[in-house]
């Protein structure tokens, strides 16, 4: 392995080009690394790009080689990998995919025995064993790890996803966008089990269409082809979930949890009066937490910490914009989970979507990308963050802004929201040019 590749894993798994970076070399030796801290057995699923058998295929290879019994799940949505993960007492999950990306990227996300992904130290540990190549077992023969097939883990996992859920679905209308990825059979099958009438676009995968024009990346698909009806958009692994109102509006993550918060609140089942979010949610969602007394935790971006911070604070319900809501279990992203939670609210409440989203409204927010020579320059550059103080006290209280390192590429992210778009852009630009004239 090269020795200048510091970090393999991302804010969500290793993921890049696939048989570029992420080979199957790569993919058996990560298997080996992981297999080495554990006696099986691993659970292995993917979404349906081209890639997936192959990298699958390596990964049961990498962790038979060391002893280690794997299942195979076929093609599944993450959320399930997670879920049977800790109903069969599985000692990993791993999902081969890479979300919202295109077709020609591919990945690798681990997940523990209870579901939830790999904590930073556990991925730094893997890394460290596969760039360094320390010894693996020599085992032969009947030592070997064997692989088995799994061959009803979709409808296994809609029954455990479904165990528990009080309301019926009967004659309800849901337009489904599967992404030509890994919802193709769980999300239809989960919502049809119910009573739902469900028309399903974007499920007709080639291995090369996922994320293509269609998914939660993509909600304008759906939007055409909603005609009034609830619209359910996930991405290629399904963790996330957009929805699209009566009205053919999309509705992101932060609204959802906006509308889940309510819900749960005039209940009583909002545990702490608490959701955990990350630094990106809207300032709306602030505001709108804070009118009906929920208090609002953030965190870095990426799930993981929201869910680190949601068991740290026993919270029961946390999320990021982009459309990953984490729920009770505090496990991981689960777009078809979210969906049926969704349902719940509807149906109990016998309220339209249109209707539960006006708890809040979204400030305008601008992002823009600025190519820099070294990221890392920016948290000793004091001009930029002059500027934005400066920024900030003139936004005041309706606003906020938001200057970040990329966790994967050479770009600054300079988020801005505002009482208006022409506001938003025009700090969003000025701030940018800073950044690009210091960092650049």
């Amino acid at each position: 392995m090269d020795d200048a590749i510091v970090r393999l894993f991302g804010t969500d798994g290793v993921r890049g080009r696939a048989n570029e970076f992420v080979t199957p070399e790569l993919a058996f030796d990560l298997a080996r690394a992981a297999g080495m801290s554990s006696d099986g057995p691993v659970v292995i699923g993917r979404d349906t790009r081209r890639s997936g058998s192959m990298l699958a295929s390596a990964l049961h290879s990498g962790f038979n080689t060391v002893g280690v019994d794997t299942v195979d799940l076929g093609v599944i949505p993450v959320g399930a990998v997670s879920c049977l993960s800790r109903e069969i007492g599985a000692q990993l999950g791993v999902m081969v995919s890479a979300s919202h990306n295109p077709a020609e990227d591919n990945g690798v996300k681990f997940f523990d025995r209870d579901g939830a992904k790999l904590s930073d130290d556990s991925e730094f540990a893997i890394e460290q064993r596969v760039q360094s190549g320390s010894p693996w077992p020599c085992l032969s023969g009947l030592e070997v790890g064997v692989q088995s097939v799994m061959d009803d883990a979709v409808e296994q996992y809609v029954k455990q996803i479904l165990s528990g859920f009080e309301y019926d679905l009967s004659g309800i209308e849901f337009a489904v966008d599967c992404a030509n990825g890994a919802a193709i059979h769980a999300a239809p099958l989960a919502l049809r089990s119910l009573g739902a009438v469900v028309e399903v676009f974007a499920a007709e995968p080639d291995g090369a269409n996922i994320n293509d024009g269609c998914g939660a990346t993509n909600p304008s698909y759906l939007a055409k082809r909603s005609n009034g009806r609830v619209g359910l958009c996930f991405d290629g692994d399904a963790d996330r979930l957009i929805a699209i109102d009566e009205d053919g509006a999309s509705v992101n993550g932060d609204v959802l949890m906006a509308v889940f918060a309510r819900y749960l609140k005039e209940r009583n089942q909002l545990q702490n009066d608490l959701v955990v979010t990350t630094v990106m949610s809207n300032l709306g969602f602030s505001k709108a937490m804070e009118r009906i007394g929920v208090k609002v935790l953030r965190t870095p971006v990426g799930d993981r910490y929201v869910l680190e911070e949601m068991r740290r604070a026993k919270a029961v319900l946390g999320g990021e914009q982009s459309g990953h809501i984490l729920l009770s279990d505090r496990s991981a992203g689960d777009g078809i989970r979210t969906a049926l939670q969704l349902a719940a609210v509807i149906t109990s409440t016998g309220r339209e979507l249109r209707e539960l989203r006006k708890g809040m409204k979204e400030f305008p927010q601008v992002l823009e990308n600025v190519s820099v020579a070294r990221k890392e320059a920016l948290v000793d550059s004091e001009r930029v963050w002059i500027e934005v103080a400066d920024a900030e006290r003139r936004l005041a209280d309706d606003g906020r802004v938001l200057v970040r390192a990329s966790g994967t590429e050479p770009l600054i992210r300079v988020m801005v929201e505002a009482s208006t778009v022409s506001l938003a852009s025009e700090v969003a630009s000025h701030l940018s040019g800073i950044v690009a004239e210091e960092l650049g």
